[in-house]
């Protein structure tokens, strides 16, 4: 039998039990008669809140009351069920159209703001080349880690107008001073490379430390995405966490390994970025481009400090002297230049004439003594030639195709030269000689006609038409690199491979890309390797 409270007789939802009279109250309306008058409803005796005893019950569900146990009754609350929920569906929907609205509103805002954006960059870029095209240039100072213009340079004349603006930069000529500056290097390196070469770098990467490399990091997004492909990557020597690459999107882009962040984009060239060279001891960065120019630029504030137009042509390729003060430059115009990176002035600028025909350069790099340094040439020819003297002093020839790659040997001693033929040479400038050739193409046959015939659906292949060699484009090699020790060798074609020096064997093949490799640089120690592609990925590879 349920319980009645004595006051509402109703079924009490907290039922007490009043001393005074014995009868069970509803706690909360028992409270309040006692506030108000002290004593038991029904007794009229004295009463107090803490003398009522709590009644322990199980909890009841309460009846409906009369009216709503009819049919009727029932059909019209679910009719009232039915309009609220109908008025507050038609709530949200209208305040549903008003968020689509406001955020159609604010994303044609930002819109709007990212278009003024892109066209106030575009306009400040523009005028900023045209500043440094019409005013005299500014050099750069030699303060390590700065990058402040001195005195300015005069490099183009305002009133000639455009057309001369255009026209590159009158030869100044070598003096005594910069030749005497060169030979100081070049005594200094070469005694330090003689003591160097007696032992092995303390920390350097051990054979089985190269077999055991693997890929650490992958980054695609340093480049853009609507002109995909790195064309060209280079490591700082102070600070191999630094790295620069340039790419198709005619940037280029300083990236640090360490911390997975673009520290500066660097736009200017109008034309993509084929070679970038990061200074070894100052924060300072050069890129050369098919626009026929050649740019220096400053990490810190991301902009062209300096303008070299040596070159008429495309600049297919560029090699900083060990001073870190002049620039040797190639190009398509069959001249190699030699320039002052401070002033933007070219000192000398050389065309090899005493062949029938003259050849167009295709990449060129300085000796580690800085006093020779080589070309290619898309004649197939490698050329050495004395700085001082501007003179070739040394051909060598044995390739099939156009040059693509030349890295000398920190040792001074070997170099390897590769071209569109899949074949690596390795060169002894002491005997001026071929010793050894790598060959990393499966499709390449030394010699002869080929023996597999291939067919016409075969994508990729070149048929060279004077010496029967097939090759695969797909195994040219794109870049060679030695490590600073000259102990490892690194190639980057359809894939990167490294061998040991002296023995040339080959340590380990890294297949990650899905592109061709474009570059490749070691890390400090040969503790890592960078590499770059075609596919816009920069990947580092090394002990996980």
């Amino acid at each position: 039998m349920a319980l009645c409270c004595a006051i509402s007789n109703e079924v009490p939802e907290h039922p007490v039990v009043s001393p005074a009279s014995g009868h069970v109250f509803e706690r909360r309306l028992i409270e309040k008669y006692i506030n108000e008058n002290g004593t038991d409803p029904l007794t009229g005796d004295k009463l107090q809140t803490d003398m009522l005893i709590d009644i322990k019950t199980s909890p009841l569900v309460k009846p409906r009351p009369p009216s709503a146990t009819s049919i009727p009754a029932i059909l019209k609350a679910l009719q009232d069920e039915w309009d609220a929920v109908m008025l507050h569906s038609f709530t949200l929907r209208q305040q549903l159209q008003t968020a689509r609205q406001e955020l159609s509103h604010a994303l044609y805002q930002h819109d709007a703001a990212c278009r003024v954006i892109a066209r106030l960059t575009k306009e400040v870029t523009a005028a900023r080349e045209a500043l440094a095209t019409l005013k005299p240039q500014a050099g750069i100072t030699a303060a390590p880690g700065s990058y402040a213009p001195p005195a300015p340079q005069p490099v183009y004349a305002a009133e000639a107008g455009p057309e001369a603006a255009q026209q590159p930069i009158e030869e100044a000529g070598m003096s005594d001073e910069v030749i005497q500056k060169l030979q100081d290097k070049a005594t200094l390196l070469t005694a330090e490379r003689k003591k160097r070469g007696k032992t092995v770098p303390e920390g350097l990467a051990t054979s089985e430390d190269i077999r055991g490399f693997r890929q650490l990091a992958s980054h695609t997004g340093v480049h853009s995405a609507s002109v995909p492909g790195i064309l060209a990557l280079d490591v700082c020597l102070r600070d191999t966490s630094r790295i620069i690459t340039g790419g198709n999107d005619k940037t280029a882009v300083v990236f640090n390994k360490d911390t997975e962040q673009v520290m500066a984009i660097l736009k200017g060239h109008t034309k993509k970025v084929t070679s970038v060279i990061y200074h070894p001891e100052e924060e300072l960065v050069i890129t050369a481009s098919p626009d026929s120019s050649i740019r220096v630029w400053g990490v810190a504030n991301a902009q062209c400090g300096q303008m070299i137009r040596a070159h008429e042509a495309p600049v297919t390729g560029i090699s900083l002297h060990a001073t870190g003060d002049y620039l040797l430059s190639c190009s398509t115009d069959m001249h190699w230049a030699f320039s002052d990176i401070r002033t933007g002035r070219v000192l000398t600028k050389v065309c090899d004439k005493t062949g029938a025909s003259v050849p167009a350069l295709t990449c060129a790099q300085f000796h580690p003594d800085g006093l020779i340094f080589a070309t290619g040439t898309d004649d197939s020819v490698i050329k050495i030639w004395d700085l001082k003297e501007r003179a070739n002093v040394a051909n060598f020839q044995g390739h099939q195709g156009p040059i693509s790659s030349i890295s000398f040997s920190e040792n001074g001693y070997y170099l390897a030269t590769a071209a569109e033929d899949s074949v690596v040479k390795l060169w002894d400038l002491r005997k001026l000689k071929n010793f050894k050739s790598l060959q990393l193409g499966d499709n390449y046959q030394s010699g002869g006609q080929s023996t597999n015939p291939i067919s016409r659906e075969t994508a990729g292949r070149v048929l060279w038409n004077v010496t029967w060699k097939v090759v695969d484009k797909t195994d040219l090699v794109k870049a060679l690199c030695f490590d600073q020790s000259g102990t490892y060798l690194a190639v980057a074609g359809s894939d990167v491979r490294v061998y040991l020096c002296k023995q040339w064997n080959e340590l380990a093949v890294f297949n990650d890309h899905t592109a061709t490799a474009t570059g490749v640089r070691f890390g400090n120690n040969a503790n890592f390797i960078a590499s770059a592609s075609m596919d816009r990925s920069l990947k580092f590879f090394g002990v996980a």
